[in-house]
């Protein structure tokens, strides 16, 4: 396998299998990629978790639309359309495949994949893992490794070249459309809608992305587009949490503080995912915080102290009632 790096990134590497056609494509904010996928392990047998063909519908994704597997726009993205190339990924690109996998698969067998209410108790909360209904995931998940994706591009469309309303804007429009996108998430949350709402939500997310490339980075416009870009993350935060996708609630609260760090908000919301895969050192330091940054919150703050040593304690009454029954 060729080993240079992938676009300079780190734990990518690339072998091109069948050459594409023409230049390569334009992969701008908002442009729908075509695509067959096939998922495998590193392993001697090269196991295929995940393959798209069997199941007759090809992927597509909406570039800068917040798609969990963040790596696979990059590997599109160094791509011609017909190509059909094999990139290896380091565990550090693959550690939400599992959660991405299983969506994939609940789609190709016609369930809803946000029904997904499973909860585990006792020993298994040890571990932070939420079960994902297949064996090899939940293994995939506890332990995290390299894969390979062999990809094959279909097509690259342009925002303006199919069918998705927010993209016949102009600029001005598009602005225009945040508040009212943003507004009916609301009105979809406060109705019990999650899904729905986090569509209208990530849709107003896509359309101000688009705006923030025309600003340079850091200065006043690009930073007002920031501010509400990430009002609406956390909004669709709140949607995830609702969906019990807490380890996407991390990833993306963090990603927030790490460039926001004062964002009391995030760390309220990263705080009750953490409490939901049992960290509980975690939510308590992000707590804290809150407490720190916005002292009117402390009874919400008590509150959820409350519910996590709650569940802490039925937790250890749990696995002394396991204990219990395996020394009787």
């Amino acid at each position: 396998m060729d080993a240079a790096l992938l676009l300079n990134v780190e734990g990518v590497k690339k072998t091109i299998l069948h050459g594409g056609t023409g230049e390569l494509p334009n992969f701008i904010t908002g442009s729908r990629v075509t695509f067959h996928f096939r998922t495998m392990k590193c392993d001697e047998e090269r196991t295929v978790i995940d393959d798209s063909r069997p199941v007759g519908q090809p992927m597509q994704i909406i570039i800068g639309n917040m798609f969990k597997l963040d790596v696979w726009e990059t590997l599109l993205a160094s791509m011609r359309v017909g190509e059909v190339a094999e990139f290896w990924c380091d565990t550090i690109h693959t550690g939400v495949y599992p959660m991405l996998s299983r969506s994939l698969r609940q789609v190709a067998e016609g369930k809803d994949p946000t029904e997904w209410h499973v909860h585990t108790c006792g020993l298994a909360n040890m571990f932070a893992y939420h079960t994902l209904g297949y064996e090899d995931l939940d293994e995939l998940q506890k332990d995290p490794q390299p894969l390979i994706f062999v990809i094959e591009l279909l097509q690259v469309e342009a925002p303006s070249e199919y069918q998705r309303e927010t993209w016949n804007l102009n600029n001005e429009e598009r602005m225009q459309a945040v508040p009212i996108l943003h507004g009916e998430g609301n009105r979809l949350f406060k109705l019990g809608r999650y899904n729905k709402a986090a569509g209208k939500y990530q849709e107003a997310i896509v359309c101000l992305r688009n705006l923030q490339t025309k600003e340079k980075p850091w200065e006043a416009q690009w930073l007002k587009l920031e501010k509400m870009i990430n009002t609406l993350i956390l909004n669709y935060c709140q949607c995830l949490l609702k969906r019990e996708e807490f380890y996407e609630v991390l990833e993306h609260t963090s990603d927030i503080l790490r460039h926001h760090p004062g964002i009391v908000k995030a760390y309220y919301l990263r705080a009750r995912a953490h409490a939901e895969v049992w960290n509980a050192a975690e939510a308590k330091a992000d707590l804290e915080k809150v407490l720190e940054l916005e002292p009117a919150m402390r009874k919400a703050v008590q509150r959820e102290l409350r519910l996590l040593e709650s569940r802490l304690a039925d937790q250890q009454e749990e696995e002394r009632r396991r204990c219990r029954s395996m020394l009787g």
